[in-house]
């Protein structure tokens, strides 16, 4: 029998509920522990784990304890982003004391808020001696991998390789304050979202079998703006919802943001990822699009066009909620649902990969190396948009830029 994979997490919140949940489709691992410095949400989260039968979990102390336990072999690190550091220091701290040891250790999207903390998450990883894993949910999703793997194979063989990649993720705001706050989460929506769309894209317009360098971004341009949230009336809404410190009539964050990545490839030949994120989009939920043009082919993929869809006539009154789709605006009318969320948008099929390749003593190809140039991006898209003109990647002294968002002087 293959040794089954001790887990612990840090961070209690909405995404490391949606990973363990997904953890029901995971086999060979067991979730023994989570940390959080709120005590409560710890206990909860661990109690998830164990009502899905998904191993002994406990709620540990301190991120020491957890990672010094003989039942944690991994560490998920699902923490804010301004902790990411912090979060990761005590860990390498406590592996280089000889108090624990671990196989491997997942980090959540974004790797940081900047490109500074960015190359520091990575020395620490280098530090620690771990495998690593990059946890991007949406290169696992079914479609897109199905999708690429049919259209590189069947259609770009034949006429030529992809040359254009659409990918949008795009909802109504995030659960938590802190994601709303700048200066914690180190932007707007596009630190917090965009890395996925960016990810994507890339994904589909590299050749499958070949490395991640074989095509290579050379500009950028993009655009920010607050278009609903700096809204007095929504701006007032925010801060009663989210608290005093979250205050978009003074220090707003961009609730909508477009990117234009230009690539070429091994053979010179140009390629384009178009990129869209917003916290400002209201409809059913959720919503998850992507698109890969070729000289003869497209795909297309909406996680909206869902096969299950619920009419509620105006009689339905209920609680407001999310049990139909992630991120749920209304609780009438003709509504899709997303009967499975943790596959469709690719956790388990994720989470499944970083388990079995940290078992095998085996280094995940999707890593904090690719965490560390996406921040790059991310951040010299946030320089564009500053500047208005596109920008040659990477630019100088990208290393000690910080977005205006994060240091709270832009204004919408």
């Amino acid at each position: 029998m293959t040794k089954r994979l001790g887990i612990g997490f840090i961070g209690s919140g909405f995404i490391t509920r949606f990973h363990i949940q997904s953890f029901v489709a995971v086999r060979d691992a067991d979730i023994r522990g989570v940390w959080s410095p709120n005590k409560k949400h710890a206990k909860s989260a661990a109690e998830l784990a164990n009502s899905l039968r998904l191993g002994e979990a406990n709620a540990f102390k301190s991120i020491e304890d957890m990672v010094a336990s003989p039942d944690i072999d991994a560490i998920w690190l699902c923490g804010p982003n301004h902790k990411r550091i912090e979060n990761l220091e005590a860990i390498v701290k406590t592996i280089k004391s000889g108090k624990g040891s671990l196989k491997g250790i997942a980090i959540e999207k974004p790797l940081a808020r900047n490109a500074a903390e960015a190359k520091k998450v990575v020395e620490l990883i280098e530090e620690s001696g771990c495998l690593h894993g990059y946890l991007e949910d949406q290169l696992f999703e079914p479609g897109i991998v199905k999708g690429r793997d049919i259209i590189w194979q069947r259609a770009a063989a034949l006429t030529g390789r992809p040359y254009l990649a659409r990918a949008a993720e795009e909802h109504s705001g995030p659960h938590m304050p802190w994601f709303w706050q700048g200066d914690l989460q180190g932007g707007g929506v596009l630190n917090d979202m965009m890395c996925h769309s960016v990810e994507v894209a890339r994904f589909l317009l590299t050749e499958p079998g070949k490395t991640r360098n074989s095509i290579k971004p050379v500009k950028v341009s993009a655009t920010i703006e607050s278009l609903k949230w700096s809204r007095p009336e929504y701006a007032k809404l925010l801060r009663k919802r989210m608290g005093k410190e979250v205050n978009y009539l003074k220090r707003p964050s961009e609730d909508f943001a477009r990117a234009t990545i230009q690539y070429v490839d091994d053979k010179g030949l140009p390629l384009i990822a178009e990129v869209t994120t917003s916290w400002s989009f209201v409809g059913a939920g959720l919503r998850l699009s992507t698109e890969l043009l070729g000289p003869e082919y497209s795909m297309m993929i909406n996680t909206l066009d869902s096969g299950l869809k619920l009419f509620f006539s105006r009689e339905v009154k209920g609680e407001a909620g999310e049990d139909l789709v992630e991120k749920q605006n209304a609780e009438q009318g003709l509504m899709p649902v997303v009967a499975n969320e943790t596959a469709d948008y690719g956790y388990e099929a994720e989470n499944r990969y970083f388990v079995n390749c940290f078992l095998d003593g085996k280094q995940p190809e999707i890593n904090v190396y690719d965490g560390l140039e996406c921040t790059q991006l991310l951040m010299t898209a946030y320089m564009s948009a500053e500047q208005e003109r596109t920008v040659a990647f990477k630019p100088k002294d990208l290393d000690k830029y910080i977005p205006a968002v994060a240091k709270g002087t832009w204004k919408a």
